[in-house]
């Protein structure tokens, strides 16, 4: 007989998650009389849905949203806040460590208090809930409903046998972990997302199958939190989307915590012997087996499409990637659009949010705002966060558009060399002839914050040109980006022009 799983998730019960759970589930809520028909009917209560209800009411339109589970959806509750929170405890428990590197003592007897950094995480979670709570919802005039809907025609649905009638209808129900199909690993036990931040004791040894940003954002903060961790990548790279100089430095950056990254590497197996899990490794012709305390899969998120009728709602949808959409948000279905993880490729919380802008001013509104015009930025909060906006070189490539790089080295910029955070870059793709900038990537440690100027420029239509005349206080990393703006300028004076100024000055 195995023995308990030391390390299994288990919620715990304090004032934090009473706060939390109040806000975002209350017990003793009922559902309201429908108000019918509803002008919106928004299906899912996470970022999409709740961005889509708050544009709609602002406008003065009836809605209501049905949520199955939780408000705020993965990223209140098991993504962005939880998880942020645990990196930047992470980070300082890092650099109490390395505190030599800033000249100064090494605090004596660093220890991690794990119960301590998790109540901290749920004290922040519980607060952020408070934005998000289904009173507050509710007072702005949004009918808010808790329930399993079903669509049960082209405009018309149940909640929990209760039937709604609506004009419009927004999807925004997300999606839930992949879980590899790997032998044994249901009995062993394994994490994801909605379950790791019920940890309450730390894992000495921690596996996390899958190398995308999900499993180096939680595989990091482990590390650097105690636990002695491994990444197995079934692919010859991690971060497989990032440019490869940006993904190599953030390997480096991993090499020196102490985690070990084992690429081309499929898990094959998992069993428990004396209360530890062993997990069966294949790499080419290479075999070995791995003792472990946790196992956290991280290789990507399921659109959930399953059980809400949408064959009787006239909406197309594809297991694996979820409902089919057109440029403007819309189903198949005229009176239904889409919004969020359920429906992109680009699994983010601004995204979502973005793309149920899109989605209200085109149903109520007959508008024809694309998505595909929507710039997008997206960062990996890794140490150092890697962060990108627009095309990669690869992608203009195949779209036969010629590109030209300019790149800055973080560690020419002054306030990275007097951080001692010197490891990364801003790289920034121009059309080539032109100023015009067509995408970017920041490796750095405030990449995320940093991306966001560039992210304004294209919507803009500023060049780069015109970015070298935008003064920076100094110092700070962000001028990282002027000094790429300055690398653009000097292109521009060719040997005619230098020969023509020469000339000017001598007379």
């Amino acid at each position: 007989m195995n023995a308990p799983d030391r390390f299994a998730p288990q919620p715990p019960q304090d004032v934090y998650e009473e706060v939390r759970r109040a806000n975002v589930r209350p017990e003793a809520w009922r559902n309201p009389q429908p108000s019918e028909p509803y002008q919106l009917l928004i299906v899912g209560g996470g970022p999409a849905g709740l961005t889509a209800a708050e544009t709609a009411r602002g406008l003065g339109v009836r809605v209501a949203l049905v949520e199955r589970s939780m408000i705020g959806g993965d990223c209140l509750n098991t993504g962005c806040a939880p998880s942020k929170a645990i990196i930047r405890s992470s980070r300082l428990y890092a650099e109490m460590r390395d505190a030599r590197r800033y000249g100064v003592q090494v605090p004596g007897d660093i220890q991690v208090d794990f119960p301590m950094l998790m109540a901290r995480m749920r004290r922040i979670r519980a607060h952020l809930s408070g934005e998000d709570s289904v009173r507050r919802l509710a007072a702005s005039g949004v009918d808010v409903f808790f329930g399993e809907l079903r669509f049960t025609g082209s405009r018309s649905a149940t909640v929990d046998g209760v039937a709604l009638q609506f004009k419009k209808a927004l999807i925004a129900t997300g999606a839930r972990p992949n879980v590899p199909s790997i032998p044994g690993l249901a009995e062993a036990g394994y994490l994801t997302n909605e379950n790791v931040f019920d940890l309450t004791e730390l894992p000495p040894r921690l596996l996390v199958i899958g190398g995308g940003p999900l499993g180096c954002e939680l595989a990091q903060a482990f590390c650097r939190l105690g636990s002695r961790t491994t990444i197995v990548q079934d692919m010859p790279l991690f971060l497989g989307n990032e440019e490869r100089d940006a993904a190599q430095i953030l390997s480096d950056a991993f090499a020196r915590d102490g985690i070990e990254v084992r690429l081309n590497t499929t898990a094959v197996a998992v069993r428990q012997q004396d209360g530890h899990k062993l997990v069966d490794l294949v790499s080419d012709d290479y075999a070995n087996t791995v003792a472990v305390d946790a196992i956290l899969t991280g290789i990507g998120h399921q659109p959930n499409v399953e059980g809400l009728g949408l064959e009787a709602a006239g909406v197309d949808y594809r297991c694996g990637d979820g409902i089919c959409i057109d440029d403007f948000m819309r189903t198949s279905n005229p009176d239904i659009y889409a919004a969020g993880d359920v429906c992109l490729a680009h699994k983010y919380t601004h995204t979502a949010a973005e793309s149920a802008r899109t989605a209200v001013h085109n149903a109520l509104f007959g508008g024809e705002e694309r998505m595909s015009r929507l710039v997008i930025p997206w960062c990996t909060f890794t140490d150092p966060e890697i962060a990108h906006v627009g095309l990669y070189v690869r992608e203009a490539n195949r779209l036969g558009i010629p590109v030209k790089t300019f790149t800055v080295p973080m560690h020419e910029v002054a306030r990275a060399v007097t951080d001692s955070e010197e490891d990364g870059f801003v790289k920034v793709h121009v059309r080539e002839g032109t100023d015009q900038i067509l995408g970017a990537t920041i490796v750095a440690s405030h990449a995320g914050d940093m991306i966001n100027e560039l992210t304004l420029a294209m919507v803009s239509g500023i060049g780069l040109r015109k970015l070298s005349r935008v003064i920076h206080a100094y110092p700070t990393q962000a001028e990282a980006i002027r000094m790429a703006a300055d690398a653009y300028n000097r292109t521009r004076f060719t040997p005619r022009l230098k020969e023509r100024l020469r000339s000017w000055l001598a007379r």
